[in-house]
């Protein structure tokens, strides 16, 4: 445990350093979000409609700017031959590094977008909505997006190819977690947040046993 906590600390702070990604993530979600109502117009009514699949894939697309280098930079400095020779097994590694990503990451995206859903006139049952959506789907993200690092880990410009493995495997996430919202703003019940959980918790179970996979192919090679 002591292991577990030592790596999932140490990737926070690279991911929250400069040059970790974090920080550009956030920024680039915000511009995003904030040039979408430039182009599209003050239709507020059109705004609160496409609020919540604007939202969900600029998080989407924030997220996946700090996913290359989920590995990448452990693997060129040599560290990650050193984390696999350590008593902690490769799974729990996986866990360290997706659970750090989501930290580091997701939920700064999280509670940005509550304070971004204005821009939208979005009501207070769809910024509750959206909240809890990102809440629960973020983590599928950093879950398929280790996984994606990881299979592209030994390929030279390997971040090129990552978001085209990554995204359709999103698509689940990015379309309940904004009918979710779209249903809380039209005040009708949705099932769209039971399945983003029940797709979320299995992204989030399975992800380690292939990122662990991934990792040992791309060393043995």
């Amino acid at each position: 445990m002591t292991s577990f906590l030592a790596l999932l600390f140490r990737d926070i702070r690279l991911a929250v350093r400069a040059g970790g990604g974090a920080a550009l993530a956030l920024a680039f979600f915000a511009a995003v979000v904030t040039l979408v109502p430039l182009g599209v117009g003050a239709d507020l009514r059109l705004l609160s409609r496409i609020a919540g699949g604007v939202l969900w894939v600029a998080a989407v697309l924030a997220a996946l700017l700090s996913l290359d280098r989920l590995f990448q930079a452990d693997y060129e400095d040599g560290s990650l031959d050193l984390i696999v020779l350590s008593p902690l097994q490769l799974e729990a590694t996986a866990v360290a590094k997706i659970g750090a990503h989501w930290l580091a990451t997701g939920l700064p995206l999280t509670a940005l977008s509550a304070l971004l859903a204005v821009l939208f006139d979005l009501s207070q049952a769809g910024t509750g909505a959206l909240v809890l959506s990102l809440l629960i789907g973020t983590p599928a993200v950093s879950a398929i997006g280790a996984i994606g690092a990881a299979l592209t880990l030994s390929i030279r410009r390997g971040g090129l190819i990552l978001p085209l493995i990554v995204l359709p495997l999103l698509a689940p996430a990015v379309i309940f977690g904004s009918g979710a919202v779209l249903a809380a703003q039209d005040g009708l019940a949705s099932g769209a947040l039971y399945l983003l959980t029940a797709f979320s918790l299995l992204c989030v179970l399975l992800s380690p046993f292939a990122v662990a996979a991934s990792v040992r192919l791309n060393l043995a090679t």
